[in-house]
């Protein structure tokens, strides 16, 4: 099953175009509010493959969904402070592009993956599994610790279980 999980309206688009290619089940996971559009211009849309939107050495953060645009956010306050992080668009969850994350682990020795999703099974473990294969480096998941989840407004739940670059900027710090 392939899942796919797309963080903006253009990605959207183009995610579905290529599952109705796709030869199998896919599985397409979208958040229920607006989200700013990190792709204006397009995009190179591609089943299996994550996408370096802002280069850096010192960290990678891997995102997924509506929380790219907030790993990017985070990214540019690190900057602010002198830290330069790599934010990775990983909008395929499976079959992971395991390619990209091990350039990520062996260049920058940390990874945060990022996701409105929890940390059980989703891109933070499928991350892991991937470093740990291959190449060991820490990873920390910031996302839905194992909970009972909750109805409510998106951004309140975001703010409820702390999905904000703020959240993303002290994984990255610790």
């Amino acid at each position: 099953m392939v899942v796919l999980v797309p963080s903006d309206a253009t990605e959207t688009t183009e995610a579905i175009k290529a599952a109705a290619a796709y030869v199998g089940p896919v599985y397409i996971r979208t958040g229920r509010m607006a989200v700013e559009d990190i792709h204006p211009d397009g995009c190179n849309f591609q089943i299996g493959k994550g996408e370096v939107l802002k280069d850096g050495n010192d960290v990678a953060i891997i995102a997924t969904g509506i929380c790219v645009k907030m790993a990017l956010d985070a990214a540019s306050t690190l900057e602010e402070e002198g830290i330069k992080a790599r934010v990775i668009n990983m909008s395929t969850i499976k079959p992971i592009d395991e390619e990209l994350i091990l350039k990520a682990a062996k260049e920058c020795g940390k990874i945060v993956t990022v996701e409105e999703h929890s940390i059980i099974g989703g891109l933070g473990s499928a991350v892991s599994e991937v470093v740990t294969s291959h190449h060991p480096v820490i990873v920390k998941r910031v996302g839905i610790k194992d909970e009972f989840g909750q109805s409510g407004k998106p951004q309140d739940l975001l703010i409820e279980y702390g999905l904000n670059p703020e959240a993303i900027i002290e994984a990255v710090k610790n």
